[in-house]
């Protein structure tokens, strides 16, 4: 007859003590069932020679990462204008070292047949399932914002306190280009659940709005001409579109004005903060030609 494997062997003993131990599994000691079948058959599929070879696998892939690190940032420093492709060519072959190291592993650690298969492939399944959960979420999210359409590419959007041009809508994410050109990600999913405010939704002009405050003894009429005429006068300013000039009390704690805000439609979105500073600087200079006072603005001696 074979001699028995090393893992039987060894659960041999557990096996004669079966009654003792389904006694202590017994309700009365509030433990759960222990199937010493299954144990054997889990030790079975190990392979113990091979675990041990799995760790200097797990070693030289560790100082391989290593060796890898060290080269991108050598010669990351030496060739700065490769620095982005070393960077991503570090990036792909830690994905390689990492999924070739994983497969080694596990190859030498158990041996495969229909039950090991069944096992790793559950779980496999289950892990890529919950990673792939929010990019299908993504997927799905971006379907509906074609159809819907709550914005379109080249609008002006403000969106989870990130506001700028809406350069690419794809299946997965929307990129935005900031004010400060930076380019935002943002995945497809949170148009869904959040607030989408779009300027100009599909059109080169877009208003604009801009308050001005002026201290309540002021010459009002006088101060709505003057931004009036600052706006009328921008090289800026979409003239096909109404300009509003709506005026009203202001108070803040302790003080008390008068805010005029300005509506005007600028003639590309691009334009937006060049004819926000040309307004201010015109209607500025000439409150100060007119000597007209701001809040808590001091009095000119008499």
């Amino acid at each position: 007859m074979p001699c028995p494997s090393f893992a039987r062997v060894l659960f041999r003993p557990l096996r004669s003590a079966a009654p003792l131990l389904a006694l202590v599994a017994s309700p009365a000691w509030a433990q759960d069932d222990i199937d010493i079948d299954t144990i054997s058959r889990l030790a079975d599929i190990v392979r113990w020679g091979g675990v041990i070879t799995s760790l200097f696998v797990v070693a030289g892939a560790w100082m391989l990462l290593r060796l890898l690190g060290r080269f991108v940032a050598a010669f990351g420093s030496e060739f700065s204008s490769r620095r982005l492709t070393l960077h991503k060519v570090s990036t792909i072959g830690q994905f390689v070292i990492y999924v070739a190291t994983t497969l080694l592993v596990l190859l030498l650690s158990f041996r495969v047949d229909e039950t090991t298969l069944a096992v790793i492939g559950g779980t496999v399944a289950v892990a890529v399932g919950f990673a792939m959960k929010d990019l299908v979420a993504s997927f799905i999210a971006g379907v509906i914002v074609m159809l819907d359409r709550p914005f379109q590419v080249g609008d002006r959007v403000n969106f989870g306190g990130e506001y700028g041009d809406i350069t690419a809508i794809g299946l997965r994410s929307v990129r935005m280009q900031t004010l400060d050109d930076n380019t935002v990600t943002i995945p497809n999913s949170k148009f869904l659940s959040d607030v989408t405010s779009s300027g100009n939704y599909g059109a080169l002009d877009m208003q604009v709005v801009m308050d001005f405050h002026i201290a309540a003894d002021q010459d009002i009429e006088r101060a709505r001409e003057i931004v009036n005429e600052a706006v009328l006068s921008s090289r800026y300013v979409f003239l096909a579109k109404p300009v509003v000039i709506l005026v009203n009390q202001w108070v803040s704690d302790y003080l008390v004005g008068v805010r005029l805000r300005l509506k005007a439609y600028v003639l590309d979105t691009r334009f937006e903060k060049a004819f926000e500073s040309d307004v201010n600087l015109r209607v500025l200079r000439a409150f100060q030609h007119e000597g007209i006072l701001t809040p808590g603005q001091p009095r000119p001696a008499s």
